[in-house]
């Protein structure tokens, strides 16, 4: 019987976090799909405050959060540590991997909102875009010579933002403004493939989704 259980979906850049913490350290487990148009009681007796994915099942015992269940990982099972062993350099992990995840509402209103809440929201991903074109011009990670917990987290620049601009039209990313970063992101997805879902099958995905959305009204 498997100990670890992991509540999630496949498109969730949450969850595939938690996968990746998960394969890092050769933990086996069991991995549970949900459909979060129709959640399931688990999901709901799992996370009951959020209600959301991904939930980590150890031992019957439920974490909530995707860099709280990273951290969790790292710290109770063995293999290779996702966090610096150095204080300072774990508490800069720590720091780029909050800075990434604030920055995701304004990466999300960039894309689906209009007018002049997704102007500001742009600006915002803008300043973001600049912050990291600025750190990638001399270095592949966030901290040190090795891929760590800011990385991971990283996956939602690294690979969502550049699907959701494919799939909803909007132009955010060009290796003329933001050319260290376009960079690192083509090698990010390049060294990293096998913990990532496929670009197109997310693409498809959310037009598929978006040609939905359409059909109903």
């Amino acid at each position: 019987m498997v100990g670890v259980k992991l509540l999630g979906s496949w498109y969730s850049l949450f969850t595939k976090r938690v996968e990746w913490a998960l394969k890092i350290k050769g933990v086996k487990y069991e991995f549970i799909e949900e459909d979060l148009q129709n959640k399931s009681r688990l999901l709901i007796q799992s996370n009951p405050i959020h209600k959301k994915v991904p939930v980590l099942i150890h031992n019957g015992k439920h974490i909530c959060e995707s860099m709280v269940i990273v951290e969790y990982i790292d710290e109770t099972f063995e293999g290779l540590s996702i966090l610096p062993e150095d204080p300072y350099d774990r508490a800069i992990a720590r720091f780029w991997a909050k800075f990434l995840d604030d920055k995701w509402p304004a990466m999300i209103k960039s894309i689906f909102f209009k007018g002049e809440e997704q102007e500001k929201a742009k600006e915002e991903v803008y300043e973001m875009l600049k912050v990291l074109d600025n750190e990638f011009k001399d270095k592949k990670f966030f901290v040190g010579d090795n891929f760590g917990f800011a990385d991971i987290v990283a996956n939602a620049v690294a690979l969502w933002l550049g699907v959701f601009e494919e799939a909803f039209g909007v132009v955010l990313v060009t290796s003329e403004k933001f050319p260290n970063f376009c960079a690192w992101r083509d090698e990010y997805y390049t060294q990293n493939k096998k913990y990532l879902p496929s670009r197109d099958e997310l693409i498809s995905h959310y037009q598929t989704y978006i040609e939905a959305v359409a059909a109903s009204k």
